[in-house]
């Protein structure tokens, strides 16, 4: 399909289009038109991802200034599915461009996704470790500056990786032909070649029309450092599934160290000086060249570095030091006793049997006060750190990464006072007797990460199926959009039935509130939902909790009560776990006991991995029910919380109310994957039959929760659900769709065609006017759903 948007001529890769990716799109383009910044919430299953990528490549294509679009997501199966939908756009472009000079233009249009090096390593020892920072460490001692150089010289003497040198006879920019490709392409490609996918996809970067990658690539400033620094400012950035971006803006800038950490730090710095003895002895001109480069100043230091910092800088950009560092770690040795010294120090630290909540302007005082440790010298930590492994060629740098942690905490701690709040818990929990202390650094203010993007590029789109409230995201990340919309979901049918559950069918009120969430009654109303939609529900049925502590309680009362063996008669019963290999295996087999019949259910941790990433789409997922609770017994949440209201005016209840909210959306939106999708929605709480709270859920689920299906019983609510499954399960009917929610060219001409005369009377554009959403008490969210008087007039005999 083709269409233009106020002149711009945009490719769409099917023959229809949903109205909400049309509206979509023309919101898009205003906010790229204006180069500002946009939020935008469009409803799960309907296209948000093709509707992006087929109008910005529209116009990139269409404009000469051609500007490089960046699209981040949060996990590699989605990035995956980005670059295969890129894929299939292009395909079509290709086909159905009109002449040979633009079928060579889209040929010649290049995207690529990049992935950390454990998912894209060929090295057939290297790839068989399965954390992250000894992948990285290994393939560093394999392809660092100085390896390949030795290597190079004297072929034998030391290790290299195959892959890597295969790439250094190829041009940097035509490391790969023109076109997309997906990771497993990149993959195949490398097998077949003997070159490297990951350090292809890094030299391919700034010669790409797009890059896809994860957050932490664009917001984590030691990431970003290495990677994203040559990008240009024209740049599009795009922000997907970002309903939890503040989050990842604080984790980029927080540390948290542990006891066994400080004993391995304690190691590697002995390591490091005996290090540093060594090569005094046998070749003290290194040191003496690196002390002579440190006196000149650090960027001269730097020059030299090559593509892949090994210790990078925690601190952002604009917050570097340019000047030389202090003389008193200039010199390695005193640098190492420098080093001993802070370490000691955390470890006494570590010795308290109580909480300690301090400023970092606390900490350093009694930092100076007990081992006469300057701020200054601190805030040179990881980049001091980073030239002396330079110097001393380092290799098998895994064993250094505790230490590598600490010198960041102390680059963190000494650069930033406001914002920042350092906790020691010594406890894992208020009841453990057995001492396990953390220390965390944490940043409570999320705009500190993402104010360099903001400031940095152009345009900024924050974007996802569950951001509501929209208004949140402006306040906490500092920033003025263009535009911010929340588009409705248009059905000829309901494909989805949200229903809230406030008591259960002994009227017992059913909640997850902190007071009653363990009383039996209320955990036994939570077993009986489960036993019941277990035994109405086909296929799959996924539950989720507030944490892993309270399901692992739960479950553990359910089992004593026979509620577990009750499920097991109709359902069998997977449980997500911290695990992320026992995870992997419990979501394969849910999905086989689907697939065959027989049904299943998944007991899932909101937050985890099985709300963030995983879709349950069709039979995967018939039923989602929701236990919403925000652990505000943190002690972390509780000064983040602080930190918002004197320095936002947002109020706890505001961000606790709207936390929860975010969350409990994207859970219950796993369910539903499309138009042609169906699934119920049972929020199991009786907060979400007040309106104030409800209205703080997506627009597009909110229209469709019925009075009378806001403050239900338990077995009301089966009721209702039979009734729904009994009318969705009947055939629909696709051309009762078409013109309604689903909309042909002619469709779409008629649109703008309206939209010009409402603009020529005067009246505000539709794509703006639809959207606003009243919060004022009263607003009727009840267009659609099952009419009142059905569910009135309901036979409730089971």
């Amino acid at each position: 399909m083709k269409f233009e948007i106020d002149n711009l001529p945009v490719v769409f890769p099917y023959d229809k289009i949903y109205p909400e990716q049309y509206k979509y799109m023309c919101d898009l383009k205003r906010t790229l038109d204006a180069s500002g910044h946009c939020v935008l919430e469009m409803p799960s299953g309907t296209g948000k991802t093709v509707s992006l990528l087929s109008l910005i490549v529209s116009y990139q294509q269409f404009f000469p200034t051609k500007r490089k679009l960046i699209y981040c997501s949060r996990t590699v199966p989605e990035i995956e599915k980005a670059l295969t939908e890129l894929k299939r756009l292009m395909k079509y472009r290709i086909e159905s461009a009109e002449t040979d000079e633009q079928r060579e233009k889209e040929r010649a249009f290049t995207g690529l996704g990049l992935t950390s090096r454990r998912n894209l390593c060929l090295h057939p020892q290297v790839s068989t470790e399965k954390k992250g920072h000894v992948v990285d460490a290994k393939c560093r001692d394999l392809t660092s500056a100085a390896a390949c150089e030795k290597g190079r010289a004297n072929p034998g003497s030391v290790p290299l990786c195959d892959w890597h040198e295969g790439l250094n006879d190829m041009e940097p920019g035509s490391l790969v032909p023109p076109g997309i490709l997906t990771l497993a392409d990149l993959m195949e490609r490398g097998r077949r070649t003997t070159t490297c996918p990951y350090f292809t996809i890094r030299r391919m970067m700034p010669f790409v029309d797009v890059i896809i990658y994860s957050f932490h690539y664009l917001l984590d400033p030691k990431v970003a450092e290495q990677v994203s620094k040559d990008l240009s400012k024209d740049a599009i950035v795009v922000f997907d599934e970002a309903h939890n971006i503040d989050n990842v803006c604080i984790e980029s800038l927080s540390i948290d160290l542990t006891r066994p950490m400080l004993d391995s730090a304690v190691r590697s710095v002995t390591k490091l000086g005996e290090k540093v003895e060594e090569i005094k002895l046998t070749d003290a001109s290194k040191l003496q060249d690196e002390y002579a480069k440190l006196v000149q100043g650090l960027q001269d230091a730097d020059a030299d570095d090559n593509e892949d910092p090994i210790v990078s800088n925690p601190v952002l950009p604009e917050d570097l030091l340019k000047e030389a560092i202090p003389g008193n770690i200039r010199k390695a040795e005193h640098f190492v006793a420098f080093l001993k010294r802070f370490v000691e120090y955390l470890k006494t630290r570590m010795r308290v049997l109580h909480v300690v909540a301090e400023t970092p302007a606390s900490f350093l005082q009694h930092l100076k006060d007990i081992t006469y440790i300057e701020k200054r010298p601190l805030r040179f930590c990881a980049e001091r750190l980073q030239s002396l492994i330079r110097t001393l060629e380092l290799t098998g740098l895994d064993e250094y990464y505790s230490l590598q942690k600490v010198a960041s905490f102390a680059t963190l701690v000494a650069t930033y006072e406001k914002g920042f709040l350092l906790i020691l818990e010594p406890f894992e929990t208020d009841n453990a007797t057995v001492p396990n202390p953390i220390f965390h650094l944490i940043c409570l203010d999320p705009s500190f990460a993402i104010k360099p993007i903001f400031e940095r590029f152009s345009s900024v789109v924050i974007t996802s199926g569950t951001i509501s409230p929209l208004d949140m995201y402006p306040k906490m990340l500092q920033f003025t959009p263009v535009v911010q919309e929340t588009y409705p979901m248009t059905l000829t049918r309901n494909c989805f039935l949200p229903l809230v559950i406030t008591r259960g069918s002994d009227q017992v009120a059913i909640s997850s509130q902190f007071e009653v969430r363990n009383d039996p009654a209320v955990v036994r109303n939570f077993g009986s939902i489960l036993i019941e939609y277990s035994k109405i529900v086909p296929d799959g049925v996924v539950a989720f909790f507030p944490s892993y502590l309270y399901m692992e309680s739960i479950v553990a009362a359910w089992n004593d009560m026979g509620i577990l063996e009750d499920v097991w008669k109709h359902k069998l019963i997977f449980v997500e776990t911290p695990d992320a290999n026992e995870t992997s295996i419990a979501l394969e087999n849910y999905r086989r006991a689907c697939n065959n019949g027989r049904g299943a259910v998944l007991l899932s941790v909101a937050r985890g991995k099985v709300s963030e990433g995983i879709d349950f789409d069709h039979n995967y997922g018939r039923a989602v029910i929701m236990v919403p609770y925000q652990y505000t017994e943190s002690r972390i949440l509780r000064a983040r919380l602080e930190y918002l209201r004197d320095t936002y005016r947002i109020r706890e209840s505001e961000f606790l109310g709207f936390d929860a909210m975010r969350n409990a959306a994207q859970c219950v939106g796993r369910v539903l994957r499309g138009k042609t999708d169906w699934g119920l929605m049972v929020f199991a709480d009786r907060r979400f039959a007040r309106s104030d709270k409800r209205s703080k859920l997506p627009k597009w689920i909110n229209q469709y929760i019925t009075e009378n299906a806001s403050n239900l019983s338990t077995d009301m609510a089966i009721v209702l659900s039979k009734s729904f499954m009994r009318t969705i399960s009947q055939n629909t009917n696709e051309n009762l769709q078409t013109g309604v929610s689903l909309w042909t060219l002619e469709d779409v001409l008629k649109e703008q065609i309206r939209a010009k005369q409402l603009e020529a009377a005067g009246h505000e554009p539709p794509s703006v006017a639809r959207m606003e959403i009243d919060d004022q008490e009263g607003y009727d969210y009840g267009d659609g759903g099952i009419p009142d008087h059905v569910i009135a007039e309901a036979d409730l005999e089971i």
